[in-house]
This record gives C-alpha cells, structure tokens and sequence, in this order.
C-alpha cells in the first residue's frame, strides 16, 4: 500500500544543509495501523508530508498503491489526495465559515459523487455528532473538532489516512475517545492508518511502532493480531515481533 524507499530530505538552512530524513526504507501493507514514534525533530511529520504528498523527497521515491507520487505533477497529486488518503491535523484546520456538518459535505460535494448530502450525515452520525452539525467550529470543543475533522479525513472514502498528533490539543479524556474514534473506523472500513504520536499509550495501540531518530528509522516493532469479529472495541490479543534496524 505505501512504499518508501531510500527516502532522504536536505533543506537549506543559510549556509548549511539540514538532514531531516536519511535513507528510510519502510513498506506499510494495505490495512495495517503504524504508530511513528521518536522525539521533536526526528522527522515523524516530514515523513507524512511526504507520503501525502505535500512535499517531495531530496531523493528515494514513495509510492502509493503502486503509484510512484515521487514523479507526479501537482494535478496528479491532487487527485490521489482527493481520491485515495485522509489527512487530520493537530490543529483540527476546520473552515471556520461553515459549520460542522458543512465541513464534512465539502469535500465529497467538490468530488461530484452522487449522495453527497447522505453520505455526510452518515458520517456525522458516526462520530457521534448529530445534534451537533449546524454549529460552527468556534461552538464547538477541541474534542468535538477534532470529530468533525476525522469524519471530513473519510468523506471520501480513502484507502489510508494519515494523523498528524491528532489528539496534541485534547485532554486525555478527549485524546482517549478521538483515539478510539479513529481506530475503530479504520478497522470498519479497513483503512491504512499511519498515526505521528509522542504518546507511548497511543502507540502501543497500533499493529506496529516505528521509531526514528534524527532522521533515521532505529526501530520497527511489529504485532500478531487476533481480533474477533466486531467492533475496534473487542478484545485485541497480540504477540510482539521487535525487529531492529
């Protein structure tokens, strides 16, 4: 589903060049749930930058669904961020203007797929925020915010969706429930989820933890999984795999 291979990205800063990614080679398989771990300034957010394809690598290529967006013209790109990857930020990055059910109805408008408008209520009612859609962003809680911005991530139906410290801004109550939220519609409709955290209990949620450090991939720690059927909430019982790198 995601390929990474031999993905480096240099910045200038003055006269220096700043190695933020160096050399990463990691394979994600369709369906799986990683956790990208490591201190401030590893390059966790870099790298899912790029794999959404909002900037381009200094070099190696990154493909999705066997798709190099490496070698891809802006066009190109938009359509397989529109098409194929959800994306929710720290900062939520609602359009203040419109309310949280119009939030979620924009994007599958701009798509011109039919049932746009039943669609958006399917998807507000998932996260648990029906009675709640005609109010703007600024009404609402960082949690409930964060609610509307998972259900937009899937309005249109991606194949991964990518987190960037989705739970940063909330308290631990909140963080817990958007958490919950977003694992267990990744599991229903069996999307790839790449989650950026700093926080240990997050991580050990996924199905496996990448750590980087300095730019450089130091540890890829995987999970058996055996999950009966149901929702993300039955019991999980796993066996850890550490592979160091």
């Amino acid at each position: 589903m995601i390929a990474i291979k031999n993905v480096s990205k240099i910045v200038r800063s003055g006269n220096e060049e700043l190695t933020i990614l160096d050399d990463v080679v990691i394979d994600i398989p369709e369906g799986q749930f990683v956790a990208l771990t490591g201190a401030s300034g590893s390059g966790k957010s870099t790298l899912l930058g790029l794999i959404a394809g909002l900037d381009a690598p200094t070099s190696g290529t990154i493909s999705i669904d066997g798709e190099d967006i490496t070698s891809m013209g802006e066009d190109r790109l938009a359509e397989i961020r529109s098409r194929k990857i959800g994306f929710v930020f720290q900062s939520f990055h609602l359009i203040p203007s419109l309310t949280a059910f119009e939030n979620i109805l924009i994007p599958l408008e701009i798509l011109g797929d039919g049932g746009a408008f039943e669609r958006a209520e399917r998807l507000i009612c998932d996260v648990g925020l029906t009675n709640r859609g005609h109010h703007y962003p600024s009404e609402l809680s960082g949690g409930e915010q964060q609610r509307v911005a998972i259900a937009r991530a899937f309005a249109n139906s991606p194949k991964i969706l990518l987190a960037d410290e989705p739970t940063g801004n909330l308290d631990s109550k909140n963080g817990h429930h958007v958490l919950e939220l977003m694992t267990d519609m990744h599991r229903r409709n069996k999307v790839t989820l790449v989650l950026v955290t700093h926080d240990a209990e997050l991580a050990r949620q996924a199905d496996r933890q990448i750590v980087l450090r300095d730019g450089s991939v130091v540890n890829d720690e995987s999970r058996s999984l055996t999950v009966r059927e149901g929702s993300a909430f039955d019991e999980i019982h796993a066996v850890s795999e550490t592979e160091p790198v």
